[in-house]
């Protein structure tokens, strides 16, 4: 990680879980991170923590269903750093809804932020690392984004990860093509205990018994593994990593 040293990191999804955690990795490996989210108060508090392990932070608040806030994400980060050399496209949603009855504003949440604003922070983020030769994208995907799970009501939800395991390669071949030093991997981790689950199922106590059914994964661990996809040399390429906690099924 020592080469990251003083190079800015943006992870999106920041306000809590794997963001969250992320975001502390890197501020604690040297690089200066800027955090996105919807909750001001909450990337305050992470950028608090970041300046007190001596890291340099930046909250810019933002809504991943617009537009016009991923524009200004980049926008502040270039006038206060002159750009990023890694993104963690974090920021995802899902909804524990049937297909056959998930309603239209749900759907276009959840491709307007898993698909869509996951595709226009590479696009920006790609044109900071080709002006400076140095990059790493890294998306956080699911292993829903690998097999789709019965009885589990989130059809959109994994369709929307398959896309991004498809963006994920589409965008490695562009620049592979032009010979581009940008390196580029997804990591596709199983059932993890943050915030998703309650916000999915919109319940909490039912969100606290799938993690008691299996001992889930935690933020730090999927945190662990963007470290070593950073730390990777630089002729080589991981394009997806998937993990599960043991004993899941499915």
């Amino acid at each position: 990680m020592a080469k990251w040293k003083n190079e800015v990191a943006l992870v999106t999804g920041a306000s809590s879980g794997i963001g969250w955690a992320v975001a502390l990795a890197l501020g604690r490996a040297g690089m200066r991170v800027a955090v996105t989210g919807r909750r001001k108060e909450r990337l305050d508090e992470l950028v608090d923590l970041l300046n007190e392990s001596e890291a340099e932070g930046l909250a810019v608040p933002a809504d991943f269903s617009r537009e016009e806030d991923i524009a200004k994400v980049f926008e502040q980060i270039r006038s206060k750093w002159g750009g990023i050399r890694v993104l963690i496209n974090n920021a995802g949603l899902g909804y524990q809804e049937e297909l056959t009855r998930t309603s239209s504003k749900s759907l276009r949440e959840m491709v307007e932020v898993n698909v869509l604003a996951l595709t226009l922070c590479m696009q920006e983020a790609v044109k900071d690392m080709e002006t400076a030769g140095l990059g790493q994208i890294i998306n956080i995907s699911s292993m829903a984004g690998h097999r789709v799970p019965h009885g589990g009501q989130v059809a959109m939800y994994s369709a929307t990860k398959h896309a991004v395991k498809a963006l994920t390669e589409a965008m490695w071949g562009e620049l592979a093509a032009k010979g581009s030093p940008i390196k580029i991997g997804a990591i596709s981790p199983g059932m993890v205990e943050t915030e998703f689950h309650a916000k999915a199922f919109d319940d909490a106590a039912k969100a606290k018994q799938r993690y008691a059914e299996t001992k889930a994964l935690h933020a730090d661990d999927i945190a662990d593994v963007v470290c070593f996809l950073l730390s990777t040399p630089a002729h080589v390429q991981i394009n997806d990593i998937t993990l599960r906690p043991i004993g899941e099924k499915g």
